[in-house]
């Protein structure tokens, strides 16, 4: 979310008013907030700020998105961020969600404003409707991998499209898809870069283990000599230690049997 700017007010002002919304405390924000002089941008942050704000009810949820749907009518970032917000304010904030109007905003403003950040961030929470929740009784797993895997092709930036590969791989070992169809996907989240801590450790093992099991001896070879090369002290070196063994072991008899 970049930085709000206030109408009326100094770059050190709209400093403090941002550093309280991200140390939860929307009432300093709406204690400040006029709304005869205040701008779009003032009043988008006065609706993150109810949103924010607790005990999170359904009144605060619509009036905040009141506010979202004033700010959203236009062609700018700010437009684009409102619409966002709309959509998470229906995904995930309301108490009874709203998936279906979540989606529809989310393809709403990806089709009007596809290069936008906030486009492009609610497409992954789009998949992520698509995989998960929308049409899960008649949609079999292959179905709704498939629904998420058309949308990467409108996915351009490089964090964001890494992103969707991975919830597509992870989403397919969830639902027992084959595996020469979800490793691509986790393969590609990790050939991306960017993903740190036990989540890259995490995605390293477990490409390994799926390539193995797969049949993929040469990448699981290659996946499990790297988590021994990056984490050579780490609890699950042995394990992976005793995986690589089989891999090996299995790559010799690949090709003993070759003529």
């Amino acid at each position: 979310m970049p930085l709000l700017a206030w109408a009326g007010s100094s770059t050190d002002d709209a400093d403090a008013n941002w550093r309280a919304l991200i140390n939860n405390r929307p009432k300093d924000v709406l204690r400040v907030y006029d709304a005869d002089t205040a701008g779009r941008e003032a009043q988008l942050a006065e609706g993150v700020a109810i949103m924010s704000m607790q005990p999170a009810t359904d009144d605060n949820m619509r009036r905040a998105g009141e506010i979202f749907v004033g700010v959203a009518k236009g062609d700018d970032e700010l437009a684009a961020q409102a619409t966002y917000l709309q959509a998470r304010l229906h995904q995930l904030h309301f108490q009874v969600p709203d998936y279906a109007q979540a989606a529809q905003l989310y393809e709403q403003l990806a089709t009007l404003q596809p290069d936008s950040h906030w486009a492009q961030l609610g497409l992954v929470k789009l998949a992520m409707l698509k995989l998960y929740v929308l049409n899960i009784d008649a949609a079999v797993g292959a179905d709704r991998l498939s629904s998420a895997e058309v949308l990467l092709k409108r996915i351009h930036e490089p964090a964001l499209l890494r992103d969707l590969h991975l919830q597509i791989g992870q989403a397919g070992v969830v639902l027992k898809q084959p595996l020469p169809r979800i490793l691509p996907h986790l393969v590609a989240a990790d050939q991306a870069g960017g993903i740190s801590g036990t989540a890259k450790e995490d995605l390293v093992v477990q490409i390994g283990e799926l390539s193995l099991r797969a049949g993929l001896l040469e990448q699981s070879k290659d996946y499990f000599e790297r988590y021994l090369q990056t984490y050579p002290d780490n609890l699950r070196a042995y394990a992976v230690a005793r995986r690589l063994e089989e891999t090996n072991r299995q790559l010799a008899l690949k090709r003993e049997a070759q003529p």
